[in-house]
């Protein structure tokens, strides 16, 4: 019996009846010799953690635009605490830690720069639109070196269901869409309060008495609410999901969709970048280097100038954006 068999004797012993048991995966699209130390769900796990698109994602925003202040959170810290709370969930109800892990490293691998303003401009502008979710699945099955990652049935399904109408088919998945949900809340009100746009004192005192005082403590509510109420599925306690909800929507009122804050001014210009780039590649697609063109294995020039921009970092949108718009002065 070799190392994976091992694992996957004691998850057969160890998870719940209602785990996704490592053996009893759905498969690949592409069938491959199984690895001889690790399962399936943790050779996925390090497919993501090794690919281009996951280091990216430390350059990408998460709510403020390219922050220089070394704390707050970008799209990458965002995955690890996603991970951090999904794991913490899926130990405590006996299920698949490696499949949760997997899921959530690998959930937001196909974000936009410019965090979600980057995504509704591009859904604003794409032919039938542009959703981020998908495309992380798009990163995951074609675009990552050109031929994807081959990952599990059950990773791709959590990866595309973290959000959305759908619902994951597995448990491991949920635990992922509720974790996403749990972690954003909390740490964006923390970088929120870092930025001065918000005061903790801001926050409803009706969500407070439910949640609590502080982010550790909000977090650790929300985490047991989720363990104390799942069982056939992933729940969450009714008055703990409804002040967590309501927590959301003061966030979008107060943060994410305030016109009178400075970061909207500064997404506006990030929606200039966007649009402008996206404009001038379907004017020239081979602006796009041929790699990047020849990934995404099609000759459609719009689905082609999607790809390039959404795997783009901040850093790297503004500086192609000066590189194609901004005159350089002639020095001789």
């Amino acid at each position: 019996m070799n190392v994976r068999e091992m694992i996957e004797e004691r998850e057969r012993e160890y998870l719940s009846e209602r785990a996704a048991l490592s053996e009893n995966s759905a498969g690949r699209r592409e069938n491959e010799e199984p690895c001889e130390l690790r399962t399936c769900f943790q050779r996925d796990r390090d497919r993501i953690i090794h690919s281009k698109a996951f280091r990216r994602l430390k350059h990408k925003t998460q709510v403020f635009l390219s922050p220089q202040g070394d704390h707050y959170r970008t799209r990458l810290t965002h995955t690890l605490e996603v991970a951090q709370i999904a794991r913490t969930i899926a130990r405590s109800l006996c299920l698949n830690e490696d499949l949760t892990e997997a899921i959530a490293l690998g959930h937001d691998l196909g974000h936009t720069p410019f965090g979600h303003m980057g995504e509704r401009v591009l859904s604003e502008i794409c032919p039938g639109g542009f959703e981020h979710n998908k495309q992380s699945l798009r990163v995951v099955d074609v675009l990552e070196n050109g031929k994807g990652l081959n990952l599990t049935y059950e990773v791709r399904d959590g990866i595309l269901n973290h959000t959305g109408a759908e619902r994951a088919k597995t448990l491991e998945g949920r635990i992922v869409a509720l974790s996403d949900r749990i972690a954003y809340i909390n740490h964006d009100i923390d970088d929120a309060v870092r930025g001065g746009v918000l005061d903790e004192r801001d926050i409803p005192s009706a969500f407070v008495s439910v949640l609590g005082e502080r982010s550790s403590v909000r977090i650790d509510t929300m985490i047991k609410a989720v363990i104390s109420a799942s069982g056939d599925d992933i729940a969450m306690e009714p008055e703990v999901h409804a002040a967590m909800m309501g927590l959301r929507q003061f966030l979008f009122d107060r943060v994410y969709l305030n016109p009178e804050l400075e970061i909207a001014v500064e997404e506006n210009k990030a929606k200039l970048i966007i649009e402008s780039l996206y404009k001038r590649f379907l004017d020239d697609i081979d602006l796009i280097p041929k790699e990047a063109r020849d990934n995404s294995r099609t000759d459609d020039k719009y689905v082609i100038a999607a790809d390039y921009i959404a795997g783009m970092s901040d850093p790297f949108a503004v500086a192609c954006y000066q590189e194609l718009f901004v005159p350089r002065f002639w020095v001789k």
